[in-house]
């Protein structure tokens, strides 16, 4: 049985790194997205493109580590965190933080190019409260990631503040705008609305608590599983441990919440489609 965690970070310096991909398969688990965390957490400034680059890069050898020393097959997704740019433009100034960041993206999309990722991300908007040039900064980037994503046409995997309908409208809007293959689109650690982001062709890639995943399936089995474990030993679990995925699908099908059908549509077929990849490879 394919299990697919669609966001899932590792760090060598703070986290448990390799031991939580090996939990992660001991429960079950084959594959992840593993998504690039910050070039601060890899041990680079963040000050420049050239930050961000050489932190993608890095973020690269950590996942070609993980295909070649644990069982678990991963995939990487890489890309400017929305708050690496707010911190940056409140140093160095809007201009100057855009500048530097849309070249890092464009790295992004050469490396998803040559193949080396399946997606930019996590890009998007802050998740806090910014002053409002920021926050339309914000939105400017994130088009443009989306933009890059089109022409590379792979998967974009995008952070933002909470979402509900409104905003998932909204999201609809900028797909149209940028042109972006709908399917293309990720909205990570979405809530479980699952008809809206179909209705608005994004791809739903939603915390697998019980809770989201029960009403999740009751809606359809067009999403995304994720646990957005992010590893950092003095935030065990958070925000979701590197089990959850797994363990929540196989109590799932035992319980008779999901059919195998929807365990081979939500970790196969789904993940096929938005990064246009057999999760066998």
């Amino acid at each position: 049985m394919i299990i697919w965690d669609n966001h899932f970070h590792v760090d060598p310096f703070k986290g448990l790194f390799l031991d939580s991909v090996r939990q992660f398969h001991r429960a079950g688990g084959t594959h992840l997205v593993v998504v690039y965390k910050s070039a601060h957490d890899y041990g680079f400034g963040g000050a420049r493109a050239e930050d961000f680059m050489r932190a993608m890069d890095f973020h690269l050898e950590l996942v070609e580590r993980i295909n070649r020393e644990t069982a678990v097959k991963a995939f990487a997704a890489v890309g400017v965190h929305p708050a690496e740019f707010v911190h940056l433009a409140g140093e160095k100034g809007i201009d100057y933080a855009k500048n530097e960041v849309m070249k890092a993206l464009e790295y992004a999309q050469k490396l998803c190019l040559e193949g080396k990722a399946i997606a930019i991300g996590e890009i998007g908007r802050p998740h806090y409260e910014v002053p409002a040039e920021v926050w339309e900064a914000s939105i400017e980037l994130m088009k443009y990631g989306m933009s890059l994503a089109r022409e590379a046409d792979c998967a974009v995997q995008l952070h933002t503040e909470s979402f509900d309908e409104a905003r998932f409208r909204e999201l609809g809007e900028y797909v149209r705008e940028v042109g972006i293959k709908p399917f293309r689109v990720v909205k990570h650690f979405s809530p479980p609305l699952v008809k809206i982001a179909e209705e608005v062709g994004v791809f739903p890639s939603i915390p697998a608590s019980r809770k989201n995943i029960k009403a999740a399936i009751e809606q359809g089995n067009r999403f995304l599983m994720e646990t957005d474990y992010i590893d950092d030993r003095n935030r065990p679990g958070a925000v979701l441990g590197p089990k959850t995925v797994p363990k929540r699908t196989k109590a799932f099908l035992q319980n008779g919440l999901f059919s195998e059908e929807d365990v081979y549509k939500i970790h196969v077929e789904n993940p096929k489609k938005v990064y246009g990849i057999e999760p066998g490879d």
